[in-house]
């Protein structure tokens, strides 16, 4: 006889009947809900979310796909919408062991893959500089459009305004940015950085991209991003730098220092940098939300990759001494 129960619940059946046809006083417990299968919508945007990690993640080549997928996925999962998937896309980003990558729901839920080590970094204490010196510090920047090039276009305003024929040289002071958008950095900073490669990415195959400025605009795989409108240009094109750092420099901040890395006339002072010299990729998901997926490591302009932790030329635990002995160098 058939009751349209679980395996193994059948035999309830027979004694409730009992008690109802034996008028047995107390209605009966009602059984638990059967466990659903996972949605064909949550399942289709789970596939979907764990195929463009598998062709692109930077780490692809060291994951157990298989044994990865089965973790993600799980025995049983009784997922219906996306939202209920946010426990097993937190797992895969822990899984995919980068740190960088995250993900952003379409109820703009945002979830990340497990943080480093911890680095608390004070703010640095304000920098004067003497005359002969130039000076400009490089925070952080998450904006789009418009506010890209207005970013860019500041920094160049504040290099023009302290330029001199008789300058020794430059402080980029880089400490505490902890990322964003790197493009209108490296906008900013072209006047002094200078014209050409100054960086790269490399993916997991050994492929090359490469980044750096020229004609008034950051410059990835030979296309211009952000545009300066007014551009600046040294009186003294290609002076000696000095560039600043801690472990609060991260992502897109590291990749402003490496930047300078392998550039005639720069040196790095002060600690180590966060360790996330790696990239992120944009990739919209079909039913709403965004996965930024790290899949590139960045690189000097001579090729020499990073993807972590990026020291300083001269390591200088206080700040107070980092800004000194760059003044030092400065004037040597």
């Amino acid at each position: 006889m058939q009751f349209g129960l679980r395996p193994g619940m059948g035999v309830l059946v027979p004694l409730i009947a009992l008690l109802t046809a034996c008028g047995g006083g107390s209605s009966p417990t009602p059984l638990p809900p059967s466990p659903r299968e996972m949605s064909p919508i949550a399942r289709t945007y789970l596939m979907q979310l764990l195929d463009i990690m598998q062709a692109n993640s930077i780490n692809r080549k060291t994951i157990d796909w298989p044994a990865f997928r089965q973790t993600v996925i799980g025995v049983e999962s009784n997922a219906q919408t996306i939202q209920d998937l946010y426990p097993r896309i937190r797992a895969a980003l822990s899984l995919l062991n980068d740190h960088h990558s995250f993900y952003v729901g379409p109820d703009s839920t945002s979830i990340s893959s497990p943080p480093l080590a911890g680095c608390t970094e004070p703010p640095p204490p304000a920098v004067q500089v003497p005359e002969g010196i130039g000076y400009v510090r490089v925070g952080s920047f998450t904006g789009r459009g418009s506010a890209e090039a207005a970013f860019a276009q500041a920094i160049h305003d504040i290099i023009g305004a302290q330029d001199r024929t008789n300058l020794t040289g430059w402080i980029v002071d880089v400490r505490n940015n902890g990322g964003g958008n790197m493009w209108p950095m490296v906008a900013g900073l072209g006047p002094i950085l200078g014209d050409g490669t100054a960086g790269g990415f490399v993916d997991a195959d050994g492929g090359i991209t490469w980044w750096g400025y020229r004609d008034r605009a950051s410059i990835y795989d030979g296309s211009p991003l952000v545009t300066v409108t007014s551009p600046y240009r040294l009186l003294r094109p290609d002076p000696r730098v000095a560039v600043l750092t801690n472990c609060g420099v991260a992502s897109s901040g590291e990749a402003v220092v490496i930047g300078f890395r392998a550039r005639r006339d720069a040196r790095s002072f002060g600690t180590s940098t966060r360790g996330l010299s790696t990239s992120n990729e944009e990739f919209t998901l079909t039913g709403g939300g965004t996965l930024l997926l790290t899949v590139s490591t960045m690189t000097d302009r001579t090729g020499r990759p990073y993807g972590g932790a990026v020291a300083p030329d001269e390591t200088i635990a206080d700040p107070v001494e980092t800004v000194r002995r760059a003044l030092e160098w400065l004037r040597q």
